[in-house]
Parts: structure tokens; sequence; C-alpha cells
């Protein structure tokens, strides 16, 4: 089974063995790989219940959820890392998601989508419109993207909540990790996504 490249990329920082909770798992595929090849205790929540439908068929553990309500009723570190993969910016309340994460796990494991990557900032330049691309998919009419951020505007939130980022990835479009990376201008111009593996201090 092949990973979307940025998955990829998080299952890269997932040992073998851990015991894994990935919230908004969607249809599993991220579950499915980490369990075949990595051999985890993989467990799932999913807000859609096609996506839960999806996962159950493929034999995994996923419940219907909803990280911004739900998150609260697990058990402090309860597991090795817990996954939430472009998800956070649909997030009623980031912040609080972001601090449940890191209680309930030893470590979180956070993709976002970089509003302030290069093509988005001209596309708004240039078509004065909000972008529409591969990762930020919807018109904004009709998105359930609430909190766009740059990958800055993610470290930031970080420092305020008291989180430690462990370690950080920023992806193009490929999945490809960009030449760019820690933190600054150009590390912010050229992450398509930024994955950060995160802990409570």
């Amino acid at each position: 089974m092949k990973l979307r490249a940025d998955l990829q990329a998080i299952a890269d920082l997932v040992p073998a063995g851990s015991k894994v909770l990935d919230i908004g798992c969607g249809e599993g595929e991220l579950l499915a790989w980490l369990a075949e090849e990595k051999h985890v205790d993989g467990r799932g929540m999913e807000l859609s219940q096609a996506g839960v439908n999806a996962s159950i068929a493929r034999g995994l553990s996923v419940v219907q959820g909803n990280a911004d309500t739900d998150l609260q009723y697990y058990p402090t570190k309860a597991y090795d890392y817990v996954i939430l993969s472009q998800t956070l910016q649909t997030m009623v309340t980031p912040a609080e998601v972001i601090k449940n994460l890191v209680r309930i796990g030893q470590h979180a494991i956070i993709s976002v989508p970089n509003f302030g990557y290069w093509k988005n900032r001209l596309y708004l330049l240039f078509l004065g419109r909000m972008p529409v691309t591969k990762t930020l998919s919807y018109e904004w009419y009709d998105t359930p993207n609430i909190h766009f951020c740059t990958l800055s505007d993610f470290v930031a939130l970080c420092e305020v909540t008291g989180v430690v980022i462990e370690k950080r990835v920023y992806v193009d479009e490929s999945g490809v990790p960009s030449y760019f990376q820690g933190r600054g201008l150009f590390a912010n111009l050229f992450g398509e996504q930024g994955i950060f593996m995160l802990s409570g201090i």
C-alpha cells in the first residue's frame, strides 16, 4: 500500500509498535498502513459516518467523534502518538485541541496547510481571490476550513499555548521536504505544508 506523500512523512515519525490515536482519520488510510507496516496498536476518531464505516471495513478500530468536543474524554498519556493530519484548520478551538493532543499522547504529530505558501500569495496578488489549490481545494464559500494559518502562525500558537515543538518538517506540493527548514521567511514561503511533532511541557 502506497501512502500519500504527506501521510508518508507523518508515518516516518512514528516508531514501530507504538500505541497510536489518529484524529480525523478519514477512511483509515494512514492507520491501516501503520498497522500493516509498523505493527502499531492503532485507534481512530472520525467525524463522518462514511469515514468511520470505511475504516471499520478495513478492520480498524475507529469511533465517530468530534475533536472539538470529545477529546476531553480521553485519558491523559493514553497513547504514545496522537496524529491530527490536515484537520486543525477545521477546528472551532484549535488551541484547545492542541492542548488536548499533547495531554492524551506522549507526542502529537500535526500537519497543517500553509496559507503563506508562495503560490497562495501569488494567487491572491494576481487573481485577487482566495486560493484554490490541491491542499486548499475548496472555494471560500463551501470550505470546512475556518482557521487558515501560516507556518509561522502555527509556531506562534505553540509558543502561546506552552507546547514544545520537538521536530518540524516542511514539505512541498509533492510531499518532498523543502530546502528551507526551521524558522524564518523562506521556510514560511516554500513549505506548502508543515508537519510538527509536539509534546507538553
